[in-house]
């Protein structure tokens, strides 16, 4: 198993940064953050079917060969992984799950998009929000082969399978609006900016872009730094496992480490 020291590094600094609704001035941000708070302990045993599916997955011992096409994984440096170790190690918790679908649920959510399925744990708590449809896109093929059967639960779940890559730009020629976007695949500071540039041309006020991950490499941190200087981006929110990006307008520009 593989070990760094930058996200226990990147860890300390954001726990001695982080603030809770006591120090928050913005009656918008402290609106934001106590609505999350709320959302969490309200529906913390809500969705019984997909921790069931969590539960599935943490037990399933069959080994998949994942053809990692960006900075493969954190934890693992052979191809070969065991579905209970991909699901332990590298599957968002409960708790993140709901933050994904609290700010998605701010949205209209007609389009969502969410890039990196994995096990379709996330995707599963995105459907649930979603009104439209949610496009998720995945390129490692054996892991949607395991998805799969999870997410036909849902009807309002399309699956991009195939290199990101090739498959978003074509896909967002069709798709004006984006309400939501996951970027949750590839974790490196090229494909993170050019998803994010990809995106930009179809977020409006009332969108939300999450980025997971943006503190576990050098180059992850360096995206969502540069990313969040964007002007368009009134609001950034760090949650140290992701990092949460507004674009309403009339809000003056902030940044946020949050505790959570």
């Amino acid at each position: 198993m593989k070990f760094s020291l930058f996200p226990f590094l990147q860890y300390l600094k954001y726990f001695l940064k982080k603030e809770d609704k006591h120090s928050l001035h913005s009656p918008f941000v402290y609106g934001l953050y106590t609505g999350l708070t709320k959302y969490l302990s309200e529906n913390i045993s809500s969705f019984p079917v997909i921790e069931q599916m969590r539960q599935e997955l943490l037990k399933d011992q069959t080994i998949v060969s994942i053809n990692d096409l960006g900075a493969g994984s954190r934890y693992f440096s052979s191809p070969s992984r065991k579905i209970s170790d991909v699901a332990k190690y590298s599957s968002s918790s409960r708790k993140h799950s709901l933050l994904y679908q609290y700010f998605c649920s701010l949205t209209p959510a007609q389009t969502v998009v969410e890039l990196g399925t994995g096990l379709g744990l996330n995707s599963c708590y995105l459907a649930e929000a979603t009104k439209g449809k949610l496009f998720t896109f995945e390129g490692a093929e054996a892991l949607l082969e395991r998805t799969k059967e999870n997410l036909k639960v849902y009807d309002n779940i399309e699956v991009v399978a195939g290199d990101i890559t090739e498959t978003l730009p074509g896909f967002l020629e069709n798709e004006p609006k984006i309400d939501f976007a996951m970027l949750d695949a590839n974790h490196t500071y090229e494909h993170t900016i050019s998803y994010y540039r990809q995106l930009k041309a179809h977020i409006h006020e009332t969108s939300v872009l999450i980025i997971g991950d943006i503190h576990w490499s050098e180059g992850m941190n360096r995206a969502w730094k540069e990313i969040i200087k964007a002007e368009n981006i009134r609001l950034s929110l760090d949650f140290y496992e992701c990092g949460v990006l507004l674009f309403k307008t009339g809000l003056e520009k902030e940044d946020y480490i949050l505790d959570f």
